[in-house]
């Protein structure tokens, strides 16, 4: 069927002829027919059109064949046709969820406008569920990668544009930048979201267990093997295999995943069997893989097939505007994990925070948060800055994090800011302005 069907049914077969010549007049496409059951088979959710059912009719009559369509669907509208001794009976019916009804004798015309109006009224419906949908997937993205400075900004820009696909992703960032969270959120926003995430450490995997953890084996294929098992890839099968580390595995190893990937099948251990994969694989990797396959450490026709597309990862000391609100959210997260009350968070703590490098990235910045938490001390140690900065640079980096850190302290009030930083109402707003940011940003919730 076309999409904005129109499933018309009564048993008597002029009805149904005059209906289906009216409406196919009006170029719309209509399905005819005498029994409701029949007509019911084409209901799903999401069913791009409308169903317009007399009441009277042998069998399943119009009233349960609209009760049945709106169980499987709450937004159908359902338009009912009735005899004049019915009325009654479709003015409850109204009240029960139908859209309309129309009384016999009808007009073409009246007919047309009442199946336009339905039909109108399930696109609005099919589009606010798509909407919410795209929403839904974005809130998994946002919720995951917290942060409103230019890098995070496109990284989830990036993300969006191919969750919904099925190329493989190469990830590159440094340690603790969050890599297996990228890979997570790009996994929660696809198609697979409801399939297994399968997260492979190559670096802690020995290299003499690999290939049967990643492919699986049949019994007797190496002693020990008392029965098949399969491996890690076969596990994730219709979701996400996330090779985190990729960097790390051996090159006699790279070649058969090189195989694996081109052709997405494998062998088990001790089998001749190939098995279909359909996975999606996500290559995480701390090191340059362009400089590691210069070296010959690491196979080219690899990385070219991992690398359909990459993200990267920034450093906080490149998004230093998100210090702030990012170690406020992680230090929520730590007091909900200990059962503790969130504490409160002095802006001076805020501006050290903001101001200090954080070689460890999101996981040192955690650690702290937790140790906030926890009300321990907290050693944050001298700030410093890039050493290849110049002092202009540094010292915008500095001002830039300093009121970013006092708009998260307070909470986006900008008064309250700019008499804290000891400014006017005129340099904060020049300021903010020179750097991007903006008050909704830092805006308290809740």
């Amino acid at each position: 069927m076309r999409p904005e069907t129109i499933l018309f049914v009564d048993d008597e077969d002029h009805l149904r002829l005059a209906a289906a010549q009216s409406l196919q007049l009006e170029d719309l496409d209509v399905a005819c027919f005498a029994d409701a059951s029949e007509a019911l088979s084409h209901v799903a959710r999401d069913f791009p059109g409308i169903l317009v059912t007399d009441i009277r009719m042998p069998g399943m009559d119009g009233l349960e064949l609209m009760a049945r369509a709106l169980e499987i669907d709450s937004a159908i509208p359902v338009i009912l046709v009735t005899g004049h001794g019915d009325v009654d009976l479709a003015v409850q019916s109204m009240r029960d969820g139908a859209y309309d009804f129309l009384e016999k004798p009808y007009s073409p015309t009246r007919l047309v406008s009442s199946v336009r109006r339905a039909l109108e009224q399930r696109r609005l419906t099919l589009e606010n569920r798509a909407l919410r949908r795209q929403v839904g997937r974005r809130d998994v993205i946002e919720a995951r990668l917290t942060g409103r400075s230019d890098a995070m900004v496109r990284l989830r820009q990036h993300i969006r544009a191919i969750a919904g696909t099925e190329a493989d992703v190469l990830i590159e960032g440094a340690t603790g930048t969050g890599k297996e969270v990228a890979a997570r959120a790009l996994h929660r926003a696809s198609a697979r979201s409801e399939k297994p995430f399968v997260h492979i450490n190559c670096a802690a995997l020995p290299a003499d267990l690999i290939e049967r953890e990643l492919f699986g084996h049949e019994a007797g294929a190496f002693p020990g093997a008392m029965r098949a098992r399969a491996g890690r890839f076969e596990h994730a099968r219709g979701g996400t295999v996330f090779l985190d580390e990729i960097e790390s595995m051996a090159q006699p190893m790279q070649a058969k995943l090189l195989h694996a990937i081109q052709n997405r099948t494998i062998t088990r251990l001790g089998s001749n069997e190939p098995v279909t994969l359909d996975v999606r694989f996500v290559a995480a990797s701390k090191q340059d893989l362009r400089a590691a396959a210069a070296e010959g450490t690491f196979r080219p026709d690899l990385l070219y097939r991992l690398n359909v597309v990459t993200l990267r990862i920034p450093d906080l000391t490149e998004r230093r505007e998100d210090v702030p609100k990012l170690f406020t959210t992680l230090v929520a997260e730590a007091a909900a994990r200990y059962k503790l009350a969130v504490p409160d968070i002095p802006g001076a703590v805020l501006n050290a925070v903001a101001a200090r490098p954080w070689p460890g990235n999101v996981r040192e910045l955690r650690n702290a948060a937790d140790r906030f938490a926890l009300g321990l001390d907290l050693d944050i140690g001298p700030a410093a800055d890039q050493p290849e900065a110049t002092l202009a640079e540094r010292v915008a980096a500095h001002e830039k994090a300093l009121i970013a850190a006092s708009l998260t302290a307070h909470g986006g009030s900008l008064k309250e800011t700019y008499e804290a930083l000891g400014l006017s109402r005129k340099a904060l707003y020049e300021k903010m302005q020179k750097y991007g940011l903006s008050r909704e940003a830092f805006i308290a919730e809740g």
